[in-house]
Order: C-alpha cells, then sequence, then structure tokens
C-alpha cells in the first residue's frame, strides 16, 4: 500500500461522498483517508468488483453507522479496482 493509491482511493471516496451534508460535520473525516486505508488493506488480496463493493459498503457503514447497500457502492469499486489494476 503506498502513499499515492491512498490518495486516489480518499479522492474516490470524497466525490462519492457518501455521507453528503453530514460530512461537514464530521470533523476528523480526513477527506475519507482512514476509510481508504481501511479498504486497502482488504482489497488488496482480493481486487474483484464485487469483492470490492462489500468491502466499500462494510467499511463506510461501519465508520459512519450508514445502510448503503451493494448497489450503492458498485460505482466506487469499478473506480477502486482499476486503481488497483494500474
Amino acid at each position: 500500500m503506498n502513499d499515492k493509491t491512498i490518495t486516489e482511493i480518499s479522492k474516490i471516496l470524497t466525490k462519492w461522498n457518501p455521507l453528503g451534508a453530514r460530512a461537514t460535520s464530521i470533523p476528523d473525516l480526513d477527506d475519507y483517508e482512514t476509510e481508504a486505508i481501511d479498504i486497502l488493506m482488504v482489497v488488496e488480496i482480493n481486487p474483484n468488483a464485487d469483492f470490492i463493493a462489500t468491502i466499500v459498503r462494510d467499511v463506510i457503514n461501519q465508520a459512519f453507522d450508514l445502510s448503503l447497500d451493494l448497489k450503492d457502492c458498485i460505482q466506487p469499486a469499478m473506480q477502486i479496482g482499476a486503481v488497483l489494476k494500474k
């Protein structure tokens, strides 16, 4: 896991912004960098889109007490998968 990959994943999550307007009320959000690291720690071992979507859903739901389903996470998972294939 390198800093460039973490930054790219963080940018994907920031652009997606699953928290919506609530993101401004979380003081330690750090542009989803913590969540990017958590996702990367798991998906580096199995970088297929379905698995990535599951991990994105689980990490984001747990971190922010959300109820996203897999279809909510497919687009960012595909983008993350593309970053990992570089």
